[in-house]
């Protein structure tokens, strides 16, 4: 036993005196790194060591400093692959640790896409849009790389959460639940440059800006909002909120079970006799003559369940076929049932319901479905203009009605939830998300954003710009570190904004809209910073989903911003106004692109007292020509509304032009690109 013992002691210093080094969690297997640009290569090891970096022949040697902490620089590489990289220590004893070797290295371009969640939009979310590309499309020279969810209330961390972390090479499967404007991203990419594609996605849905920007720029610009990080900084507090918070969520669940009389008495029974039940056409039309969702409850403000019904016919050729039941998107929650079978549940509003009914279940003749609503407060109700329809194998297709027989279900007070702080805080996201990842070379970044913060449009514009220098300082102080003269850095790191696209009911009627003035924030920080450029998006959108699906057009739009800025300087973008003048009673806009000749629509002039007018205008070359509807005008505005839907501004490339306002001020310019 004492052998035994002695034998493993000296294993165990044995391993101790070994020399270790620890990656960050981009870097392994199957990764992009940055061509035309030096590439840093950094982690952890035992103070003092030595690191050794092998890539492509040649070594590269630094020494972990007091904290561990080490970086070497590899020089500009070409695009190509793919390489091994090895990353070896020695201790100060001269003790060689085991490599860590990383195979299947491609270099290229890489791009960061962030944001909330229009660039977390799933491939399975937008399939139906593309169905035949994303069959059929698969490269092994574009990876994606999704960093996961996480946040810190204390400060930035030194990396991603680990598990679980890899680069994928693009495939249907492994994009399945990936970023779509990801996606089509890498593959617009790589089409025009035929060299590999890295995607790394940090995203998270409905998150603020606040929530990427880093707390030294919130102490110094808006210091109350991150005196709310700071309270939430007490761990044990912030446990106790949360345990309280899953507690009241199970209670209240509890009791929605125990009161529901949907499930003692088998709403969603095929036989259940709903003919009691008040038949309801769940849309109405608006004045403006758009579909409109009617709430199923007689309150206004409902918290707890809600049923709805309806029978459809399947003939005998059908019956016990597995099938696709599309029911289009639902306010808020949902479990569907089809003749007393669960066939799908969704625990929030935003995701289509595409819920597959297994052999077995359908009859011929009449079957059911039941949907239970569960609201934890608001008017439960379908959203229009989306499919509601059963799709077989062969492609036959059943359609559901605009009637379904409603009946409440339980009725009960608000769920009690405390504010536990949590993701949305001011820099969290900055800290453990975004922080980490520099300073990894880069192509350029995508920047999605802003539904979250359309009560803040006149601050948009500021928190924007720092967030754009405040990363580019990030990217720049850490290369820096490696001693790197600035020519050869590739800096300032390019930006592309994508504009929040057209969303909710629209209006013939002027309006002052939150969701303007976030536009407009995104399009002057665009004209202002160097290497920023703006994706103009407001015809791709949908005015019943802020969640658009034609993702794959916002990532053309975005990859011909990326080449105009990177490569063909005269590629031309979305048309943009550079001079203007009033002329009696016409004003002149003059842009920096040819444009579709023709009427145009969804512009409006404001006199002295800021009260706006739609206003007919008629684009000819250059020039958009607009007749004033008031005397003396001293603002004009276009595409200033939640949805505006008749915005026809197009260059002749076919690039909307972006909603703006500006101040009438004689022929003075107001500036270029």
């Amino acid at each position: 036993m004492k052998k035994t013992f002695l034998f493993a002691f000296a294993l165990l210093c044995a391993w101790a005196a070994q020399a270790k080094v620890v990656l960050p969690q981009l870097f392994q297997s199957g990764m992009v790194l940055q061509r035309g640009c030096p590439i840093p290569v950094w982690g952890v090891a035992d103070a003092g060591e030595t690191v050794v970096v092998t890539f492509r022949k040649k070594t590269y040697t630094a020494t972990a400093d007091s904290q561990g902490r080490w970086q070497v620089t590899l020089p500009k590489q070409k695009a190509g692959g793919p390489y091994e990289l090895q990353v070896a220590a020695r201790s100060r004893q001269g003790e060689a640790g085991e490599p860590i070797v990383l195979s299947d290295v491609l270099v290229g371009d890489v791009w960061l896409c962030s944001g909330q969640s229009n660039i977390d939009v799933t491939i399975e979310r937008v399939y139906p849009q593309y169905p035949d590309f994303i069959d059929s499309y698969a490269n092994d020279r574009i990876r994606l790389f999704r960093v996961q969810t996480d946040f810190d209330t204390h400060g930035p961390r030194a990396d991603i959460r680990p598990t679980p972390t890899a680069w994928k090479p693009l495939s249907k499967q492994n994009a399945w639940l990936f970023s779509a404007v990801g996606y089509f991203l890498g593959y617009e990419m790589f089409q025009k440059s035929n060299v590999p594609q890295g995607i790394i996605v940090n995203s998270l849905g409905g998150s603020p800006i606040q929530a990427w920007l880093d707390a030294d720029t919130l102490k110094r610009h808006f210091p109350r909002e991150y005196a709310r990080t700071e309270f939430f900084q007490d761990d044990a507090m912030v446990q106790a909120l949360q345990a309280a918070n899953r507690q009241a969520g199970n209670r209240w669940n509890e009791q929605l079970a125990a009161s529901d009389p949907g499930l003692s008495q088998h709403y969603a029974d095929r036989d259940f006799d709903d003919s009691q039940w008040p038949l309801r056409t769940v849309f109405r039309l608006s004045p403006e003559g758009h579909q409109q969702p009617v709430n199923l409850t007689a309150s206004g403000n409902h918290h707890g369940s809600c049923w709805a019904r309806q029978t459809f016919q399947i003939d005998a050729a059908h019956a016990g076929k597995p099938a696709r039941l599309l029911v289009g998107t639902l306010f808020d929650a949902d479990q569907t049932y089809v003749n007393g079978r669960e066939v799908g549940h969704t625990g929030y509003q935003y995701p289509p319901r595409r819920y597959a009914i297994p052999a077995g279940v359908l009859e011929a003749g009449a079957n059911a479905i039941a949907i239970r609503f569960i609201t934890h407060g608001g008017s439960p109700h379908f959203i229009p203009d989306k499919p509601y329809k059963l799709i077989f194998d062969d492609g036959t297709e059943v359609a559901l009605t605009t009637e379904w027989r409603v009946a409440e279900g339980a009725a009960l007070p608000a769920c009690p939830q405390t504010d536990a702080g949590g993701q949305n805080l001011p820099s969290v996201l900055y800290n453990a998300m975004l922080y980490p990842l520099a300073p990894y070379s880069l192509s350029g970044v995508v920047w999605y954003q802003g539904e979250s913060n359309t009560g803040d449009g006149f601050r948009y514009g500021q928190m924007l710009s720092q967030l754009i220098n405040g990363w580019r300082q990030l990217w720049q102080s850490k290369l820096e570190s490696t001693n790197l003269k600035p020519e050869t850095t590739c800096s300032p790191l390019p930006f592309v904004v994508v504009q929040l696209a057209n969303f909710m009911e629209p209006s013939s009627r002027p309006q002052n809209s939150g969701w303007s003035q976030v536009r407009e924030a995104q399009r002057l920080v665009a004209r202002q910073l160097p290497q920023t450029e703006l994706a103009v998006a407001i015809d791709l959108g949908e005015a019943v989903d802020i969640h658009p699906l034609r993702k794959h057009e916002v990532a053309q739009r975005v990859a011909r911003c990326f080449d105009h800025m990177l490569w063909h300087p005269n590629l031309p973008l979305s048309p943009q106004v550079v001079a203007h003048r009033v002329e009696a009673d016409q004003i002149l806009l003059t842009t920096d692109e040819p444009l579709r000749n023709g009427s145009l629509q969804e512009f409006e002039v404001a006199a002295a007292d800021d009260v706006f007018h739609p206003a007919q205008a008629q684009a000819q070359g250059n020039v958009i020509t607009i007749l004033s509807p008031v005397a003396k005008p001293c603002r004009v505005r276009y595409a200033w509304k939640n949805n505006p839907d008749h915005a026809n501004v197009f260059s002749t490339d076919g690039l909307p032009m972006s909603p703006f306002q500006l101040t009438l001020q004689g022929k003075s310019p107001i500036g270029t690109r």
